[in-house]
């Protein structure tokens, strides 16, 4: 015989069921507002820095080459052909040595014509003054016959004169002998001028043939230094450079064919970024870096104009130079702006610091991740920047390109 028997009551069961029910809709409310998961990245590879405060070095930094001071160009004076190399670049010259030889026939065709000119034109000043010469002693006679003729018409006017008182000599004749007299005078200061002006126009001719020789010799001599220039000499003492000319090679004139430099006396060039040469001024230390050691110096000169978007700015060089410090090596020189006092500052972040608000990614939770914040930036230099507000002394900040990041206000590090 069946037994009828009551069911089990379920509700135990069913408030499970409930309460698995409303934890898997909290567990979803509370996700779906958690928005997307931060991004990670290995934070071994970050570059970081910590807030500090004290004094910090304002300095720009730019690369360069160690230039000489005194250096010497030597140029072809003449067009001509290259025949013989008798030194070549890197050998130390004394001054007068030959480098090399070259040669141009019409160059030596111009010399001898040259020459030519000047010998014709001695001959004719030598001719101008014979006859110049000539002129004046023909005058010089004709004033000294001039100069009797009037003695003798004086002497007939004076006995005219006596004859017409004792009634012996007609008044016609007697004036005559006056007219005579007095023609004679007139001509004989007429010469005599004549001799004179004839004397001072000997001068002046013979003074313009003069200076036509004299300029016929400057040219002779200027196509002899030409002729000369064939033969390329050392004008000083150095370290020969940039003798790049070959045998046989035509050299058109004004052709720049080496330069002589001072290989002990080197100044160093920089070439610093417009944007922070700003703050260069003549006077401010330097230091410069030649890869085999650092030499002090201080900026001489500063470019007033910027080229491809940097300032040139030469920096004498002070003490002895390392081994190794030649004439156009490339260098690194850093030059000191200014020192702040007392002001808070960390590393100068890799994507560039500029004076107002930017952002940094701020280390929290222990090194476990970081967090952009809002900071103001201050003064900066090579390495270093000043933090005006947004970070506190102590903070840690990465200085590594956060570029990637952008989108992102937080970053898991592992």
């Amino acid at each position: 015989m069946d037994v009828v028997r009551a069911p089990k009551p379920k509700t135990t069961r069913n408030a499970l069921i409930g309460a698995g029910i409303l934890l898997l809709t909290v567990i979803s409310v509370a996700v779906a507002r958690l928005g997307p998961a931060s991004p990670t990245t290995d934070g071994a590879a970050l570059v970081m820095d910590s807030v500090r405060r004290g004094d910090m070095v304002r300095e720009v930094r730019g690369p360069g080459t160690l230039v000489p001071e005194h250096s010497r160009w030597i140029t072809a004076q003449t067009s001509a052909r290259v025949e013989r190399l008798l030194s070549q670049s890197g050998q130390t010259v004394t001054a007068g040595s030959v480098l090399l030889e070259m040669s141009n026939p019409d160059l030596q065709i111009q010399a001898m014509q040259a020459d030519q000119q000047v010998r014709q034109a001695q001959i004719d000043l030598l001719n101008l003054k014979t006859t110049l010469r000539s002129q004046m002693l023909t005058q010089e006679g004709v004033v000294a016959s001039i100069k009797t003729q009037n003695v003798t018409a004086q002497q007939e006017k004076q006995a005219a004169e006596q004859l017409e008182k004792q009634r012996l000599m007609s008044t016609f004749e007697v004036t005559s002998k006056k007219a005579q007299a007095a023609e004679m005078t007139t001509r004989l200061r007429i010469e005599q001028e004549r001799l004179a002006l004839m004397g001072r126009a000997i001068d002046s001719q013979i003074a313009v043939q003069g200076s036509q020789v004299e300029q016929l010799k400057a040219i002779s001599q200027s196509q002899h230094n030409r002729l000369s220039s064939l033969s390329v000499r050392a004008p000083e003492s150095g370290v020969l450079q940039d003798l790049t000319v070959q045998l046989g090679q035509w050299v058109p004139e004004g052709t720049t064919l080496a330069k002589v430099v001072q290989p002990d006396k080197l100044k160093a060039v920089l070439r610093i970024p417009e944007s922070q040469a700003k703050d260069v001024i003549v006077g401010q230390l330097t230091s410069i870096d030649t890869r085999n050691g650092l030499v002090r110096g201080h900026v001489s000169r500063k470019d007033p104009s910027a080229q491809a978007g940097t300032v040139t700015v030469d920096v004498a060089l002070e003490g002895a130079l390392p081994a190794g410090a030649v004439p156009d090596l490339n260098i690194d020189g850093t030059i000191q702006i200014e020192r702040l006092q007392n002001v808070l500052f960390t590393g100068r972040p890799t994507s560039g610091a500029g004076t107002g608000r930017s952002t940094l990614f701020k280390v929290v939770e222990g090194g476990k991740a970081a967090e952009r914040v809002q900071v103001v930036l201050g003064r900066n230099s090579v390495n270093a920047v000043e933090i005006i507000s947004g970070l506190q002394l102590g903070d840690r900040v990465i200085l590594s390109d956060m570029s990637n990041w952008d989108s992102a206000n937080r970053i898991r590090l592992k």
